[in-house]
């Protein structure tokens, strides 16, 4: 019980902290897509001059609010569950049905960061047709066989730079929104697995309450 409390009291806490500040990147993500898609709405209908970033742009914020907030609508219970059978079973036997979904979802959670780890690294071989930043920024990942490199793609060369310059977006940027969310999602599983094997082994007295934003739960 003790080592249990060991390893979920930093996670806990570390969970608290990012997933504040995600929640607060968040919104900002979603008020800048709506302003963006409002904004060419009425360049659109009203002017008849439709540009051609805003909804790229859109779906940027949409992809990084999408990351930042899932993490933590699912640590609140915000995701919707058919939970009959569970609230039909004895306590005990409800808290094995739960843990042993939240153990196949970090299967495929695992699966998850597998396979986004592999997207973001060939994301750098496409960049954005509308969207640019004012700078230049190139590193590697330790990616198998391959490197990711923000501007070039190349192989074999660790680079480490950045430089002042207008370039198009890498795709990867995008991309890079989702892989944070299935990192923290993962992250919070393992949290709400630790604390249902504690709950279960009599140590429910002994959770600290999470601190959540106030979103609404699944009913």
């Amino acid at each position: 019980m003790t080592a249990l409390m060991g390893l979920l009291r930093p996670l806990q806490v570390f969970n608290d902290v990012v997933l504040r500040f995600g929640r607060g990147v968040g919104v900002v993500a979603i008020a800048l897509m709506v302003v963006f898609i409002l904004y060419q709405v009425v360049m659109r209908y009203a002017f008849n001059n439709a540009q051609p970033w805003p909804e790229e742009a859109a779906r940027f914020m949409m992809l990084w609010m999408t990351g930042l907030l899932a993490p933590l609508a699912y640590r609140r219970g915000g995701f919707v569950a058919i939970d009959m059978v569970e609230a039909a079973l004895p306590r005990f036997a409800a808290g094995i049905l739960g843990l042993a979904l939240l153990l196949l979802s970090l299967l495929v959670l695992l699966v998850g960061l597998q396979l986004g780890y592999k997207h973001i690294g060939s994301g750098c071989l496409f960049k954005s047709s509308t969207l640019w930043l004012p700078f230049t920024l190139k590193f590697t990942m330790p990616i198998p066989l391959t490197d990711l490199d923000l501007t070039l793609c190349t192989r074999g060369t660790h680079v480490y730079s950045f430089t002042w310059g207008w370039t198009k977006m890498p795709l990867t940027l995008s991309f890079l929104g989702v892989y944070v969310g299935v990192v923290m999602l993962t992250l919070v599983n393992i949290e709400l697995i630790l604390r249902s094997v504690i709950g279960m082994l009599g140590g429910q007295d002994r959770l600290r309450p999470m601190i959540v934003a106030d979103l609404p739960e699944a009913d």
